[in-house]
């Protein structure tokens, strides 16, 4: 085990000046001169030493560094006062921490520079901001790039190949800074750049032009050119904080917006503010899902030919605390978003499907009609909605034929052979299938063929205001077309009068959903109109 050099001299104050009295050979050893005339204690320590001497402090201690930016020591100093009769004594110990503090020095350099790229890593990248922010750098930019199939390149073509390819996007963009710009790797596929600006957003977008050039080119990995596209978010000192985290945090929220554009973009304090908006919206659903604070609106599906009413469609509501109702548009993508898509639609199942065994005990008998339920692509990727749905019916003691499932369009077509598995489980319990918002996706014929769908729902951007459009109208005809083709109900959603239900049906649409023949309403109000005796 090394032991630290340690050393002790005696100093006394007389007249004014330090007196060396007393010195021992580690002293010397440290490199400190003890020549009176060329003292480095009298000249680096005087003024702390002739406080401590004139005070009445019996003890002090602090650090001390001596020598020049080549070379440079670090001492622990103690200066203990000595009983004297005569002039002011004291005890001054001196603990080198050089060698401790290389080696610190050293490890905190490991430790803030990537291994893989050489460039300082997120922590390094962010120590090197703060100090130039603690300079008064105020005109500056931090962009942000995240690299688009960096993932697949490592899982198709190794972890070497990733390797690779991350060496080289760090030495294309390297190439394309200015000598001043500062370059980090602050994440696995994300690189950190540091401009200094003179407060114009321009500078910011050339930089980004010139990285996205530059990677235009194609990296060759193995057998395969690459081309490697990113996307580039980039946020300003000083418009919102000077807080380095923040900055570099406010660029990759940029990120997501790059994403979507496809080019560079700039952090917006908007974004930032509707994404809390989201995070408090989350909160707030999950408690109410907990609470079972939603309730259901029942809207009727009705046979366009006659107007009965075959079906209610189940609509999630949700009244929040302060007595603001909270749409749907704006609550399921967050429970999407966050997952609470799963409770949520499982909680829909369920209230809907008891909802639907209280109406059948106050009739006394089972009722002839459906409840429609809608899935979220989400839950059927996630959930396992075949045993929920079985489970749900036995527990209310429904035959799966009262059941409607209503899926969207691109939920169905973005796995087909998977989602072909899920429906023909589904259709085992006798639940009916329906695909929702036909038309609006991208839909395969040939997959729609394959899978068991039962019904076909029209989206209202097609029925609303149908009648002035002959477009439209084709276009309704050609999906009536289609349904009929493939043995397959319809369902008009979005009508809002009696002509327009009227062509639907002389067109040959099943049937009808929409304000035309009633709004969504509540369990008892829903059943009442049920209970009419025109229906």
């Amino acid at each position: 085990m090394d032991l630290l050099p340690i050393a002790a001299v005696i100093v006394a104050l007389d007249s004014g000046s330090l007196q060396i009295r007393l010195s021992n050979v580690a002293f010397r050893r440290l490199g400190l001169t003890t020549d009176p005339a060329n003292c480095a204690l009298t000249r680096d320590l005087g003024g702390a030493l002739a406080a401590f001497l004139n005070g009445n402090s019996p003890r002090e201690q602090r650090s001390w560094r001596t020598g020049d930016a080549v070379e440079q020591r670090w001492f622990d100093v103690t200066f203990a006062r000595i009983d004297s009769d005569h002039s002011p004594r004291c005890l001054v110990t001196l603990v080198d921490q050089t060698r401790g503090m290389r080696t610190e020095a050293s490890l905190r350099r490991e430790m803030n520079t990537d291994s893989l790229t050489g460039l300082p890593n997120r922590a390094g990248f962010g120590d090197l901001l703060e100090a130039r922010i603690a300079t008064g750098l105020t005109n500056y930019a931090v962009l942000v790039i995240d690299l688009d199939r960096f993932g697949r390149v490592n899982s198709c073509l190794g972890s070497m190949a990733g390797d690779e390819m991350l060496i080289t996007v760090a030495r294309r963009i390297k190439g394309s800074l200015r000598a001043g710009d500062v370059l980090g790797r602050i994440g696995g596929d994300e690189f950190g750049v540091l401009l200094q600006t003179r407060g114009e957003r321009a500078e910011a977008d050339h930089a980004a032009r010139r990285i996205q050039d530059v990677l235009a080119t194609p990296i060759r990995l193995s057998d395969f050119e690459i081309r490697i596209t990113c996307a580039i978010g980039m946020a300003f000192g000083a418009e919102t904080t000077d807080d380095a985290e923040d900055v570099i945090r406010h660029a990759q929220f940029a990120v997501r917006r790059s994403k979507e554009t496809g080019q560079a973009e700039a952090y917006d304090t908007r974004a930032l503010d509707r994404a809390r908006e989201r995070f408090s919206m989350e909160t707030a659903l999950r408690r109410a899902i907990e609470a079972e604070q939603l309730r259901l609106h029942y809207q009727p599906i009705c046979d366009l030919a006659t107007g009965r009413i075959v079906a209610f469609e189940a609509l999630a509501r949700w009244t929040a605390e302060d007595g603001s109702e909270i749409a749907p548009a704006d609550f399921i993508p967050v429970a999407e978003e966050s997952g609470l898509i799963v409770p949520l639609g499982r909680w829909v199942v369920d209230q809907a499907l008891r909802t639907l065994a209280a109406w059948d005990v106050r009739a006394g008998r089972p009722l002839d009609v459906q409840m429609a339920v809608n899935i979220s692509p989400i839950q059927l990727q996630r959930d396992l909605i075949p045993p929920m749905v079985t489970a749900a019916l036995a527990s209310h003691g429904l035959a799966g034929s009262r059941l409607k499932l209503e899926i969207t369009e691109s939920a169905l077509i973005a796995d087909p052979d998977g989602n072909a598995e899920i429906l023909r489980a589904l259709k085992a319990t006798g639940a009916t299938i329906a695909m929702d918002d036909f038309g609006t996706g991208y839909s395969n014929l040939a997959y729609l063929q394959k899978l068991p769908i039962d019904t076909l729902k029209i989206d209202r951007s097609f029925v609303t205001d149908m009648m002035a459009d002959r477009d439209k109208i084709a276009i309704v005809r050609a999906v009536l077309s289609l349904a009929a083709a493939l043995g397959m109900a319809t369902v008009a959603e979005g009508i809002e009068s009696s002509a327009v239900a009227q062509t639907l049906s002389a067109l040959g649409c099943t049937y009808g959903q929409g304000y035309h023949f009633s709004r969504p309403l509540t369990a008892a109000q829903a059943y009442e109109l049920l209970s009419a005796p025109s229906n």
